[in-house]
């Protein structure tokens, strides 16, 4: 994905919505929120707080509320973004212009920006689960220190992505080829999925 410097290329790189992203923006614009590049697409803030972002994907388009659990939702139209993972996060989803309903979509945004002047957040879980490394894993590390070292210098979520690798793995001879494939990156002290984090 090419990197964005403004809304304005974000905007124009998803062209299939370009009049509702500009629609979208433009009722957002006239809000109190201010309006940056996060992670690659337009996020709007209050109070150095992300209230909302607009993305653009395949087949539709969204504003997601960071903290939208809290949101009334008097349409009917707030979706969770992964049923059982997401906490907070809540988006309205779009086909097209036509599904695009400025006054009450500007309800939702104004009653987003009204929570997040009130704090209604959710706060992320800070406290470390704990890590459990199946037994193909430790006995690797028990038998090269200078892998077991890198390992331990991994964040506690980079090592519980490396181990649930392993424990999903049905087979023993699937553990052990993908204890193989997981050995360099350890080694280089890199998470199982960061080649994908900075797309």
């Amino acid at each position: 994905m090419k990197k964005v410097n403004s809304v304005e290329e974000y905007i124009e790189l998803h062209e299939n919505f370009s009049d509702a992203l500009t629609l979208l923006r433009a009722v957002i614009l006239k809000t109190e929120l201010k309006e940056h590049i996060k992670w690659g697409a337009p996020v709007y803030s209050i109070n150095n707080k992300n209230v909302l972002s607009l993305g653009a994907f395949k087949n539709h388009l969204a504003i997601c509320f960071f903290n939208g659990v809290f949101l009334t939702d008097p349409y009917n139209l707030i979706k969770n973004i992964q049923e059982g993972k997401t906490k907070a996060m809540r988006q309205i989803r779009f086909n097209s212009i036509e599904d695009i309903n400025t006054n009450i979509i500007n309800t939702y945004i104004l009653e987003a920006i009204q929570n997040q002047k009130l704090n209604k957040e959710i706060k992320p879980d800070r406290t470390k689960k704990q890590v459990v490394i199946p037994s193909e894993l430790q006995t690797m590390l028990n038998s090269d220190k200078t892998l077991n070292n890198c390992f331990e210098s991994l964040s506690n979520s980079k090592q519980r992505e490396y181990c649930e690798y392993i424990m999903t793995a049905k087979r023993e001879s699937t553990k052990q080829n993908r204890i193989s494939k997981i050995i360099p990156l350890i080694s280089a002290s890199k998470g199982l999925y960061d080649k994908y984090k900075n797309c």
